[in-house]
């Protein structure tokens, strides 16, 4: 029975939840955007699969706006930055350096820009259909240390 758990992780953790294809993104990272829903401009800090969409960060002033694509438009322009790119693109597959469960391979489902760093988003724990009151963070951020790039 642990093998068949086992096989099933694995494939869980590298099969993408949005399926075959990854749908494209309404904005690229550093783009300055407009927000239809308060009417005002900011710029995508990240972006994670969430509830089968993209979800976007959009920094306005001193806070983080989470929307939709219905919620934003992209106006091309980048924002100059000193920031490197970010080291794994969306969909990537990597290991975790940390790990100790049976498949240590994962998909990049976000990345998101903290205090001038980049962190990714990645899916540690399989749904579960009871959850335990103290389970761990089911996406957590993961910085680009502790992962390894996974040549497919």
């Amino acid at each position: 029975m642990n093998c068949a758990i086992t096989a099933f992780e694995k494939c869980w953790y590298l099969s993408p939840p949005w399926g075959q294809q990854m749908p494209s993104l309404e904005v690229h990272l550093s783009e300055k955007v407009y927000l239809t829903t308060n009417h005002t401009f900011g710029y995508c800090y990240g972006v994670q699969w969430e509830q089968d969409k993209w979800v976007y960060a959009i920094a306005v002033e001193r806070s983080i706006s989470y929307v939709t694509k219905r919620e934003i438009i992209g106006t091309g322009r980048l924002q100059s930055t000193y920031l490197r790119k970010p080291a794994f693109v969306l969909g990537d597959r990597v290991m975790l350096r940390f790990d100790s469960h049976a498949t240590k391979q994962r998909l990049i489902l976000g990345i998101v820009l903290v205090n001038n760093a980049w962190f990714y988003v990645i899916e540690m724990i399989s749904p579960a259909l009871v959850r335990p009151l103290a389970t761990p963070v089911r996406f957590p951020l993961v910085s680009e240390q502790d992962l390894i790039r996974v040549l497919s």
